[in-house]
């Protein structure tokens, strides 16, 4: 703006150019990649991209709050939920193999001949 309050025309351009509200939609754009990156950042940490393929087996053990086992499990497209009981069950089999588990942590399974 000039001193005697006429506006330049470079002073007219500039406040046309000058919308607040086109900050706003960069914004929601640069928020919606934001969710997007972090969704599959999420699958990536926990391994869950093989949901995804059909041809693949994936087995999920998730624990609710209430203390009740879920089993998930997926073969190809079919998707099973199993949900695991305390009640014991009683029969007749026959001894399969012996499982023992290690320092690390991990569990091996030796089946009986």
């Amino acid at each position: 703006m000039s001193l005697l309050g006429r506006q330049s025309r470079l002073d007219r351009e500039f406040m046309i150019e000058e919308d607040p509200i086109s900050s706003m939609a960069n914004l929601f754009d640069v928020s919606v990649v934001f969710i997007v990156a972090l969704f599959f950042a999420l699958f990536m940490a926990y391994s869950t991209l093989d949901l995804f393929n059909p041809d693949s087996e994936l087995v999920i053990t998730k624990t609710m709050p209430n203390g009740e086992i879920q089993i998930i499990t997926k073969k190809g497209k079919d998707i099973k939920i199993e949900k695991v009981t305390e009640t014991t069950e009683s029969g007749r089999g026959v001894k399969l193999g012996t499982a023992y588990k290690l320092e690390d942590g991990r569990v091996i399974y030796i089946p009986e001949e």
